[in-house]
């Protein structure tokens, strides 16, 4: 039996797997191809909505199913942490169980948040990276009367490379709404020399921050957070106070990836090659989503793109074929939708070798995004589109 195990049930281990599933059909069926996904949580979360939860237009319990309700019923799934991968033995050790034979191995653990990594971040800033981070932002929103906002980035990367920017949009839109705009300042920080990364999609959301009256303050690199003086102050130098701090909190690749020696510390991204998603020149251990090192955004939709070519090669090394060219190579495609506030937003599409033209912000591409965090469930988990 060929045993194909995927390390993590989040968007590219889920589709993954499926896809696998729809590809090698027969041999699963006849007991020669096994696939298992393990999982610490058994529990599938979509985490574009965690910017919805904080700006007050999602709940959290429409934001998490059960992993086992996306997966194809000959799809394994094993609930339990991941504590090692030992390559010589070929096998996945857990907390609980017994260690899980590979033959291929896929990796999708995704990106860990640290926000513990800047001392009193988390008593001081607010973040919505996770569930419970969204709804205290949220409620600390709804506490707010004006003052200072400081909205930054405290590491990089991170995922949703747009998501701060969003946020500063949607945010001021709100306070325009509930009539505190002109009793408050907004400020935007970059840890580089422009709005964002992409230099397409600074030079379109540079003038909005202009039009809107969010200051920008390029290369605030976050080093420190002073609660008393409550002063947020940068590598360069730069210090600003604020009433309410959001900040993108560090983040990091999981912890057991780098005690595995698969990853080098402290990032602990995964050393994967950009068009095959190989790990580290090993033929059978595979990378994708927001585990890996590659210069691309750590998002759902990069994880999306890259299934496809994973699935094809591992289901050609399992049946001992050539992979299909067509499929097996990735090429850096991404695509997400941008929103920019007052039911807004634009489109970003790119790939290695073109970067994105973001169309003019329109009422369509926020209903497009709208629709796709409401359909999520019945479409890419389960490789319909």
């Amino acid at each position: 039996m060929v045993r194909i195990v995927i390390l993590g049930g989040g968007v590219g281990g889920t589709l993954t797997a499926n896809l696998l599933v729809k590809k090698l059909r027969r041999r699963i069926d006849s007991d020669e191809v096994q696939v298992t996904i393990v999982d610490q949580t058994g529990a599938h979360t979509y985490q574009p909505g965690f910017m919805y939860l904080a700006m007050g237009g999602e709940r959290a319990d429409n934001l998490t199913r059960p992993e086992r309700s996306l997966l194809d019923d000959r799809i394994g799934l094993i609930v339990d942490e991941v504590v090692r991968v030992d390559e010589a033995d070929r096998s996945v050790v857990l907390a609980k169980g017994d260690p899980v034979p590979y033959d291929y191995l896929v990796i999708a653990t995704g990106a860990r948040i640290v926000p513990e990594a800047i001392e009193h971040f988390e008593a001081e800033a607010h973040h919505f990276y996770s569930a419970e981070a969204a709804t205290r932002l949220r409620a600390a929103l709804d506490a707010f009367q004006g003052g200072r906002i400081v909205i930054g980035i405290a590491g990089m990367p991170y995922k949703c490379p747009p998501a701060p920017l969003e946020v500063a949009f949607l945010l001021e839109a709100e306070l325009r709404e509930r009539h505190l705009r002109e009793k408050t300042e907004i400020h935007f920080c970059s840890p580089i020399g422009r709005a964002f990364t992409i230099e397409s999609v600074s030079e379109m959301a540079t003038p909005i921050l202009e039009q809107k009256a969010i200051e920008l303050h390029t290369f605030f690199n976050v080093e420190s957070i002073d609660p008393v003086k409550r002063v947020v102050a940068s590598l360069e130098g730069e210090e600003l106070a604020y009433d309410l701090l959001i900040l993108v909190p560090p983040h990091r690749g999981a912890q057991v990836l780098i005690d595995s020696g698969l990853a080098p510390a402290p990032g602990g991204w995964l050393p994967t090659d950009r068009h095959t998603l190989q790990v580290g020149g090993r033929p059978n251990v595979f990378a994708l989503g927001d585990a890996t090192d590659l210069p691309l955004s750590k998002a759902g939709s990069t994880a999306h793109f890259e299934a496809p070519v994973v699935a094809e090669r591992v289901a050609a090394l399992a049946t001992n074929r050539e992979p299909n060219a067509k499929h097996a190579s990735y090429e850096g495609r991404v695509m997400c939708f941008f929103e920019i506030g007052d039911g807004k937003g634009t489109l970003l599409r790119f790939d290695y070798d073109h970067p994105p033209k973001p169309p003019t912000p329109n009422r369509l591409w926020h209903l497009g995004k709208i629709v796709f965090n409401k359909t999520y469930w019945h479409t890419v988990p389960k490789g319909r589109v």
